[in-house]
């Protein structure tokens, strides 16, 4: 009886295994595609041929792309994001880390252009950057109200300010060829839009950026 328990466990292991091998395949291949020149347009039929599986092996895991977009969408962005709101949680000026994020997105853009080809993709039929980074964003923003730091008093205003300038400039470096001080740039505009003075929003934006902070490994007990 204990064996036959043993490999009924062993065989639920192994499908589990293969079910997150699979997923994870899927994942991968739209995050190719949507990093493509042309990745907005994909559709199941190419996620399941550059993933090498069928199309109702796909529906096995998802419901469709809106669902594959949202999955996409975190696997690509919560670590990175988790790394950034670490190291946000270093800085004392709440007017630093709204510049430090976007430049920190925008810096990521030019080291790895297909994951910014991805982040334009995956926001064009969905939420800006995902919801995790679209509810950060807002957050940042509301800290940087409460404190004084901005004029205006709508963090969700603020948060569009942020995120739109920031995907439209991540459009425009992928484009064009832009200078070196194009992201701090883009940030002192940002910044200003929100009612920093010019010349603080310039001087914010042009301080050195910090290393990114990933947080500890969480030991499992």
């Amino acid at each position: 009886m204990a064996d036959g328990r043993s490999d009924k466990s062993r065989r639920l292991e192994l499908g589990r295994q293969r079910r997150a091998r699979t997923r994870a395949k899927i994942i991968a291949a739209a995050f190719e595609l949507f990093g493509e020149d042309d990745g907005l347009h994909s559709r199941i039929e190419d996620v399941a041929q550059r993933a090498g599986i069928t199309r109702a092996t796909f529906y096995d895991h998802f419901s469709g792309m809106a669902e594959l977009r949202d999955a996409v969408t975190y696997e690509v962005t919560h670590d990175f994001l988790t790394a950034v709101s670490h190291t946000l949680d270093t800085l004392a000026d709440p007017r630093e880390r709204i510049s430090v994020a976007i430049r920190f997105y925008l810096d990521r853009v030019r080291k790895v252009p297909g994951w910014g080809r991805s982040m334009i993709n995956l926001s064009a039929n969905g939420i800006i950057f995902g919801a995790e980074t679209f509810r950060e964003a807002e957050q940042t923003v509301a800290t940087a109200i409460a404190a004084g730091q901005l004029s205006i008093t709508d963090p969700a205003l603020g948060r569009d300010a942020v995120l739109g300038t920031t995907i439209a400039a991540i459009s425009t470096m992928l484009r064009e060829e832009r200078g070196a001080d194009y992201a701090e740039e883009v940030v002192a505009l940002i910044l200003v839009g929100l009612g920093v003075a010019p010349g603080d929003a310039d001087a914010i934006a042009r301080r050195p950026l910090p290393e990114l902070l990933f947080p500890p490994p969480v030991e499992s007990i």
